[in-house]
């Protein structure tokens, strides 16, 4: 075995938590059950990794054996990538749907790659939901791919949404953009503006997959104050002047929200672009003819969560105010590519 590719090998069993070590070993498939038998797990991570390699070597592992292991360990901790949401679009008046043929997807894309990039390592495998996983390992016409800093794509064959892991090499980026379109018969190729580390999450909700079942709000009193946490024991004669409003706050927080912990979305950003209208005499915002653009980024370790959590805050002086700001992420679960 080549001596790069047993220092790639190494550097991966060495990333891998011993806890993890048989899972991932044995969902690679590559070293047959008695070979996994032999591994002692208890030894210390260096001597284990020399223990794997003199096994890959047995078996005369290649360099593409080892990028599909480094694909499988980034499927176990995808966590640790931070992930954009790209959306598809076929060409007006196209077939809007195609049967998928993985072997054809995998050829096209490989041969738009290839045929543009000499050096490039490219690595398949089908996962949960029919996802489609991709490694590439990107070089230069006189270098060698760096297998130390690849780029994951998954894929859901027959929807127009495609999540790619950050590209170190920025001039790479149109070049897999097309190779995703062509291979997967799409014509047009736009970045939505939502980013997180937590890949499920991306996925809930661009595939709307997030369960929202909401309560009977035609209950009584005594639930009401329940669910808001006031003390149903107090004496009677003691009034809740803003028992009302926050009945109506928990309702709508419900609406927009449901009951459920939220999908994990760390950015997202909102573009407005609107113009000044005036019945009453002119001025300066009145005489432009250019539109008002504005950008507000959002960002937090869980933002649908903390927003969420504004309207109970008693942030909002006003419901009207309220449901402009909790009903975009409602929005954004319904239909990406409308709002954003």
């Amino acid at each position: 075995m080549d001596e790069n590719v047993a220092e790639f090998l190494r550097r991966i069993i060495l990333k891998i938590p011993l806890c993890e070590m048989k899972t991932i070993l044995e969902a690679w498939d590559f070293l047959s059950e008695d070979q996994l038998q032999s591994i002692n797990l208890k030894q210390r991570k260096e001597f284990l990794a020399q223990e794997v390699i003199l096994l890959c070597e047995d078996k005369c592992a290649s360099l593409d054996d080892m990028a599909l292991l480094d694909l499988m360990y980034t499927q176990f901790h995808r966590h640790q990538k931070l992930w954009n949401v790209f959306q598809m679009s076929k060409e007006p008046g196209g077939n809007d749907v195609d049967l998928f043929d993985m072997e054809q997807f995998q050829s096209s894309f490989k041969r738009i790659l290839q045929r543009a990039l000499k050096n490039v390592t490219v690595s398949f495998r089908v996962y949960e939901k029919n996802s489609v996983w991709i490694r590439v390992a990107w070089g230069t016409q006189y270098s060698q791919p760096n297998q130390y800093k690849p780029t994951f794509v998954v894929y859901y064959p027959q929807t127009p949404y495609v999540f790619i892991s950050s590209c170190y090499l920025k001039s790479t980026v149109p070049l897999l953009h097309q190779a995703l379109k062509v291979a997967s018969k799409h014509h047009q190729m736009a970045q939505l503006d939502l980013r997180s580390r937590h890949l499920d999450s991306l996925t809930a909700i661009v595939f709307n997959e997030y369960d929202q079942t909401f309560e009977n709000y035609n209950s009584t009193a005594s639930w009401r104050e329940g669910s808001l946490g006031l003390k149903t024991d107090l004496d009677s004669k003691i009034i809740h002047e803003n028992t009302e409003e926050k009945v109506r706050i928990h309702r709508a927080t419900q609406e927009a929200f449901g009951a459920y912990p939220q999908p994990q979305l760390e950015f997202a950003q909102y573009k407005l672009e609107t113009k000044f209208k005036s019945d009453v005499g002119g001025g300066i915002l009145a005489d432009r003819k250019e539109p008002l653009r504005c950008l507000v980024k959002f960002s937090s370790p869980h933002l649908l969560e903390a927003l969420k959590s504004l309207a109970p805050a008693g942030k909002w002086s006003a419901m009207s105010q309220a449901r402009q700001i909790i009903q975009w992420p409602l929005l954004l679960r319904r239909g990406l590519s409308g709002y954003l």
